[in-house]
């Protein structure tokens, strides 16, 4: 214990007699660390925040569809198939059919493309609207086929210059039928973050919501679906709710063993989503982990050039008994200990890289900096130092006194 605490003082001794010529060596590690860590922390910081903005749009969604095959059949979906759904599989909070559908409409301030949905009482959790006057549509809208709608504030504003206008009526032209409907609800998109936005759409352009029920103005069957949402406890499953809302409807339906329903489920695209996140900070990081090596480069070149300079001191010492494997652990050291020091600034600097770039008012995310990625560092850091060293290290242990002494 004792000898290996004269080595790394040593080692520190050669370090502080050539601040300079160590600092260039550490240099290398520096940027590759301090790259590595910044990269794969705002990436994890980034991917955390996008699951965590992703997840509140559409978190415990279930997209359920009739596929091409189901629609050759007509095996449409009823209400009766949604009551059995929601009474039936645990898990499940609401369903909404939906109609998607064009129009237009016209005001004094101009005529606007009105974006249609059609939807049950579950489209406003669906859509994540937040009423601020009026009310959101309810049941008993949807069972008398009441002619309603809810718009958002910016489109209110944009139609008619204020959003006071509950209990205003507008006239929608859609696939040849006109409906006039009455506005009762002005609706605001909940907090979303600021790297997810649902708004689409320009200035000429509004969204509207409409009770499935009162698609029937505009010639649509209300009483058979071919596209259905399910929303779900946070807690459930929902590869296993979507699993066994498409076995209850093939059982409904006496369609065991076809493929008339589908389905897309929120979690596998998020699953989707992060791989590929991870693919790029992964590639991005391979990238910068490249000037590691080119730093592990700088430090074997600098400890030749030390054992070079330091011949005669590794003579003196081999004549006086100094053991081979004595002088080798001496550069080890040194080697390690520069690396290792270049390591932690490089740890220092990423974090601090990683907390600047996530604040930048854009993001204005917490970078997700972990325990094991610094560790992995710091690691990685040391073993450069040792594994470059190793040369230079053995180049100086197998010189042999006499020749050693005979060098100026």
């Amino acid at each position: 214990m004792g000898q290996t605490f004269e080595y790394l003082k040593m080692a520190l001794q050669n370090i502080r007699a050539n601040k300079g010529r160590s600092l260039l060596t550490m240099l290398g590690i520096i940027i590759g660390i301090s790259s590595v860590i910044t990269i794969m922390s705002v990436g994890a910081g980034f991917k955390n925040e996008m699951n965590k903005q992703l997840d509140s749009i559409a978190g415990g969604q279930i997209y359920l569809y009739l596929s091409d095959e189901g629609q050759k059949r007509e095996e449409y979906m009823t209400e009766d198939d949604f009551a059995q759904i929601e009474s039936k599989i645990d898990g499940v909070t609401g369903t909404s059919p939906v109609f998607g559908a064009a129009g237009s409409t016209k005001t004094l301030k101009g005529e606007f493309t009105v974006n249609l949905t059609g939807g049950g009482t579950a489209q406003q959790e669906i859509s994540k609207w937040k009423v601020v006057r009026g009310r959101y549509f309810n049941q008993s809208d949807i069972d008398t086929a009441n002619r309603v709608c809810v718009v958002s504030k910016k489109d209110a504003i944009s139609m008619f210059g204020t959003d006071d206008v509950v209990g205003m009526n507008i006239e929608i032209a859609s696939d040849n039928s006109t409906g006039d409907f009455q506005i009762i609800g002005i609706v605001e998109q909940e907090n979303l973050g600021n790297m997810v936005t649902m708004e689409y759409g320009d200035e000429q352009s509004v969204s509207m919501d409409i009770p499935y029920t009162a698609m029937d103005v505009f010639g649509y069957d209300t009483s058979s679906f071919a596209y259905l949402y399910i929303t779900t406890d946070k807690s459930a499953d929902t590869g296993k709710v979507a699993n066994a809302a498409i076995a209850l409807l093939n059982q409904l339906h006496y369609s065991s063993g076809e493929s008339y329903y589908d389905m897309e489920n929120f979690t596998d695209q998020m699953s989707s989503i992060n791989d590929m996140l991870n693919m790029i900070t992964g590639f991005i990081s391979l990238v910068a982990g490249i000037s590691l090596l080119v730093g592990g480069i700088g430090v074997m070149n600098i400890m030749l050039v030390s054992v070079t300079e330091r011949t005669r001191e590794i003579g003196i010492r081999k004549s006086l008994g100094a053991k081979t494997s004595s002088i080798m652990m001496q550069f080890l050291a040194e080697s390690a200990i520069i690396a290792c020091i270049g390591g932690l600034i490089g740890i220092t600097i990423g974090v601090a890289l990683a907390y600047a770039v996530c604040s930048i008012p854009t993001l204005g995310f917490t970078p997700g900096i972990k325990l094991s990625t610094i560790l992995l560092a710091t690691v990685f850091s040391s073993g450069i130092g040792i594994v470059f060293g190793v040369y230079p290290a053995r180049k100086a242990a197998k010189l042999s006194p006499i020749e050693a002494l005979r060098r100026n």
